[in-house]
């Protein structure tokens, strides 16, 4: 596992490995205690790298009546893990922003017969620099995200692209 992880801007302190993990650690177990769907999906932290943040689930809990990965398990594994890019990096400039999905879609492209993890990036054309120029002008952003859950050959199994929308909160 890499566990180096600039995702963002920040300052040297959060750019060193052990600030990193222990961050991305922290905002795991917050999500698990937090988001109840998080907890029940047993959510853990996966690979992080400078350009992408992963997120895995079991098999077990995420099941359908076929015995393969459930839909709405992926979507809301690639959410999350999303949610995760994009909340690790206004943490990390100390900002306190409430920070929602405005808009996604998502493809579902092959079953899943094993656990599974999803990988979030900025989508291409997105960058923190102007994320976080906008949200100091204006008190909120939006940025875009591409997650997708790898499948058995590499290929992707399902994809999502989404729009995270931060507003400062006062």
């Amino acid at each position: 596992m890499n566990t180096m992880c600039t995702l963002s801007p920040a300052s040297a302190t959060a750019r060193t490995p052990t600030y990193r993990v222990a961050a991305a650690r922290a905002l795991t177990q917050f999500m698990r205690e937090e988001i109840p769907l998080a907890r029940a999906m047993n959510v853990q932290l996966g690979e992080c790298t400078d350009a992408m943040l992963s997120l895995r689930a079991p098999l077990a809990p995420n099941v359908n009546d076929k015995g393969c990965a459930f839909g709405g398990s992926l979507v809301s594994l690639m959410t999350l893990n999303g949610w995760a890019l994009v909340e690790m990096a206004l943490r990390e400039h100390g900002e306190a922003c409430d920070l929602f999905v405005g808009e996604s879609t998502v493809r579902y492209l092959a079953p899943l017969w094993q656990d599974f993890r999803s990988e979030a990036r900025l989508a291409e054309g997105s960058n923190w620099t102007t994320f976080f120029a906008t949200l100091a002008a204006r008190g909120k952003a939006r940025i875009e995200v591409t997650c997708q859950v790898p499948g058995d050959d590499g290929a992707s199994a399902a994809t999502l692209s989404a729009r995270f929308v931060a507003k400062r909160r006062h």
